[in-house]
């Protein structure tokens, strides 16, 4: 559920948006060039002099570059489609330097659809091997020999894919497999553990690897492995405690927010006094928006005395108070609002949940369980047999 940050986007399916992350901006031009030396290598071992010019196989290997971003793409689009289709729900798809990644708000709910959502990925990255492979077949003969090997070398890369993406090595496709079929054993949060240790074993022997070898790009899949393993690890801890505490167990408890006639220059000193980034927007007891620093401070200070925080707000997520705290987390993130409000059953605004009241829930009720579980360890150990 985490947000990919320094991405921007280029499109969207169904409303999910297709975002393309700096670092691939930043390593595309050398994947073109490392491609390129395969193309000019490729036409000396063929004898084919005119097909080794730098100009032509550079334009070529940028080409199976693009071509293989594309082939990354199709792998997580079958994801997500396949996710949407079992009541999965996908928040946006990034193309990263490392591959891509579909960022789910809730994976399908049985485990075996988790697992079935995982390997379409790979399933796909081999079927699109297979056509590559029978269009390298298809163009033998024809003398093109650029279009020959570009198909070639896009079947080759789509099988690595594929493959690689088999480890169990968590968050990688083997490693949400390898994750729905602990499920049904160890529960969510425990099976999430395992994956992610074993993730992490394989993170540190492709950083070992990368170092005996000096493959820094080794070195970045490791990181990225690592770090994947260990977020995803953190998000199955923090939904297990939060499906079981209420939204008002963990807000701040608040009356009145700012009123939606105020100015912005009043509505800034309601920040300052309320030591807030952001705070929700009222009409007649109810929350209707939602007003931060950030807005306040787009409008030039000589407009914000007779301009009002209606004119400017943003659509605030609302939850009532018997919500529990893993929906509300969600609905905040997705909304991209750092700010819930909470309501009773009559709709009046009754207390604000933000991510510092996340985690200060999170610090509490995680201790109250680890207490909990001692003694009952305790208790368990001192029992007469």
């Amino acid at each position: 559920m985490r947000q990919t940050r320094g991405a921007w986007k280029v499109g969207s399916l169904r409303g999910i948006p297709i975002r393309v992350h700096v670092s691939l901006l930043l390593i595309l031009p050398l994947l073109a060039y490392l491609f390129s030396g395969a193309f000019r290598r490729a036409a000396e071992v063929a004898h084919i002099p005119g097909a080794q010019g730098m100009g032509v196989s550079g334009l070529w290997g940028l080409g199976v570059a693009v071509g293989l971003f594309a082939s990354i793409l199709i792998h997580e689009l079958a994801h997500t489609l396949y996710a949407l289709r079992r009541g999965g729900q996908v928040r946006s798809i990034t193309l990263m330097m490392v591959g891509g990644v579909s960022e789910l708000t809730e994976a399908p709910p049985r485990p075996r659809d988790e697992a079935l959502m995982a390997l379409v990925g790979p399933l796909t990255s081999l079927a699109l091997a297979g056509l590559f492979g029978l269009a390298t077949w298809g163009v033998d003969g024809t003398r093109a020999f650029h279009l020959q090997f570009a198909c070639f070398y896009l079947a080759t890369l789509n099988v690595f894919l594929g493959l690689f993406n088999l480890l169990p090595a968590f968050p990688m496709d083997g490693g949400r497999i390898l994750r729905a079929l602990l499920v049904g054993r160890l529960g969510p949060v425990r099976a999430t553990r395992v994956a992610s240790l074993v993730g992490r074993g394989f993170a540190v022997a492709f950083a070992v690897w990368g170092l005996v070898t000096l493959n820094p790009f080794l070195l970045v899949i490791a990181f990225f492995i690592y770090m994947g393993a260990e977020g995803e690890a953190r998000q199955a801890r923090m939904k297990a405690v939060l499906e079981r505490v209420r939204v008002a167990e963990l807000m701040t408890p608040r009356a009145v927010g700012m009123e939606a006639d105020v100015s912005l220059e009043d509505a800034l000193w309601d920040l300052r006094r309320e030591r807030r980034g952001v705070l929700p927007v009222m009409d007649a007891g109810r929350p209707v928006g939602a007003v931060g620093v950030e807005e306040v401070r787009r409008v030039p200070e000589a407009e914000r005395i007779r301009r009002t925080a209606r004119e400017v707000m943003r659509p605030v997520p609302v939850a009532p108070m018997e919500e529990n705290g893993w929906r509300a987390l969600r609905l905040m993130l997705e909304s991209e609002v750092p700010l819930v409000a909470v309501v009773d059953a009559g709709g009046q605004l009754v207390g604000t949940l933000d991510v510092d009241d996340v985690q200060r829930g999170m610090a509490l009720f995680q201790t109250r369980e680890e207490r909990a579980e001692r003694e009952s360890r305790r208790w368990r150990q001192e029992r007469p047999a």
